[in-house]
């Protein structure tokens, strides 16, 4: 979306706050109608205050903020705390109008039963309605602000064991550990990244490898915690790909040579905090005498940046060698990848987030991001070809995770008999 384009959507979505706040207004009257005047006043003007200012300081947020820098944190947070407002708003006055619909039919029945057609279409609304108004929106209310305070830094182990026929035997329970998503510059809590990267170290993999995306937008982003992320140690290595946000594509640089030396300036900061940018291209790792393949390319995405070439990544790699390919988009994989002539046995991903928003239960599994992505997290399989997806370590825009917490992945490859 383009920065105008993103100004005006914000700015609609603002108008239909203003909307949604004076009915919210009119369902706190009932509410509070048999109360003293001014605790009345004080529920009924303090609520329209503070949303209003909510609304005001996140637009003035968005129009004040520098093109070249992209959403600060500030900006972030703003965005959080106006995105809570709207979606509580919203089911609020979901319940209110459904109320309201059944007070306007109770009203028609009344008048077409009656001759002198004297009740009101519209009968009193009742106290209870916007008691379980108020109710049901505490639940979004509360939920997104556990989100931005917890939620984000929730970290979780996805641990997976994958079966496959073509594993050399000495890579029999090999073990791999992958992140993505780490948008550095996000990060507002220092301590809480440390957490997930002891969790990462408690795993004592293999290998590590990181997916793509490790700033927003500016080399600069991951420089606070490059002492973190350089704890990452495994005995294979440690390995990494390029996202679309690494390249710098979504703010304005003052020229294109300032663009190509923060990506520059970014490339060298992988290799500083120990790992192994792999550009369309790919490596041998070696046990016991036997090899896999690691190939990573740099990103490719159906509607993203296009830079990444497979056919160089797997340039000298054996048709029937094991190979595990690193790619930021899963669309590269939907696309490209699974109907290459040089078979990937398994493909890792991640860009998607799960939208930072969602429900993963037991045999049920629901995210907003399912409308655009049809590979959004977890596995997908197409004639022996695997594609994991992570859900993400870190966060961007909305500064919070709810229902999909941020992950660490853990692989175990084993041979198929």
């Amino acid at each position: 979306m383009r920065r105008s384009g993103f100004f005006t959507f914000f700015l609609i979505l603002g108008a239909i706050s203003l909307v949604l706040d004076w009915y919210v207004f009119s369902g706190l009257r009932t509410l509070a109608a048999d109360w003293q005047s001014r605790w009345r006043m004080l529920l009924t003007w303090g609520y329209l205050i503070i949303s209003v200012g909510v609304l005001v300081t996140f637009v003035v947020s968005l129009t004040t903020s520098d093109a070249k820098q992209g959403l600060t944190h500030f900006n972030s947070w703003m965005l959080s705390i106006f995105l809570t407002f709207f979606v509580s708003k919203l089911v609020f006055v979901i319940v209110l109008s459904l109320g309201d619909f059944g007070r306007f039919v109770t009203g028609l029945a009344q008048n077409i039963g009656s001759d002198n057609k004297t009740h009101p279409y519209f009968p009193e609304r009742r106290k209870f309605i916007s008691e379980l108004a108020v109710l049901l929106a505490a639940f979004p209310f509360t939920s997104f602000f556990y989100a931005m305070l917890r939620g984000k830094y929730d970290y979780r182990v996805h641990k997976h064991t994958l079966y496959f026929e073509n594993l050399p035997e000495a890579f029999d329970g090999f073990t791999l550990t992958q992140i993505s998503d780490i948008h550095s510059g996000s990060f507002d809590n220092a301590a809480a990244v440390q957490k997930g990267i002891d969790k990462i170290n408690s795993l004592k993999s293999d290998l590590f490898v990181f997916t793509g995306d490790m700033v927003n937008n500016m080399a600069f982003e991951i420089e606070p915690y490059m002492g973190h992320f350089g704890q990452i140690k495994a005995p294979y290595g440690q390995y990494s790909v390029l996202g679309n946000h690494d390249y710098g594509d979504y703010i304005v640089w003052d020229s294109e040579q300032e663009k190509k030396d923060n990506l520059d300036k970014l490339k060298r900061h992988h290799k500083t905090m120990g790992y192994r940018l792999l550009l369309d291209e790919n490596i041998a790792i070696e046990k016991n005498g036997q090899r896999i393949y690691l190939a990573g390319v740099e990103n490719w995405g159906r509607d993203f940046k296009k830079a990444g070439n497979l056919d160089h990544a797997l340039n000298g790699i054996d048709n029937n060698a094991f190979k595990i390919l690193l790619s930021h988009d899963p669309t590269h994989w939907e696309d490209k990848v699974r109907y290459h002539k040089n078979p990937v046995q398994l493909t890792l991903s991640g860009h998607t987030h799960g939208a930072q928003f969602g429900i993963e239960t037991a045999g049920f599994r629901w995210s907003p991001v399912q409308y655009r992505y049809l590979q959004w997290a977890g596995f997908a399989k197409h004639n022996n070809r695997l594609l994991y997806v992570n859900r993400g370590f870190g966060f961007l825009a909305f500064s919070g995770r709810l229902g999909i917490w941020p992950e660490i992945t853990h692989i175990t490859l084993r041979v198929k008999n």
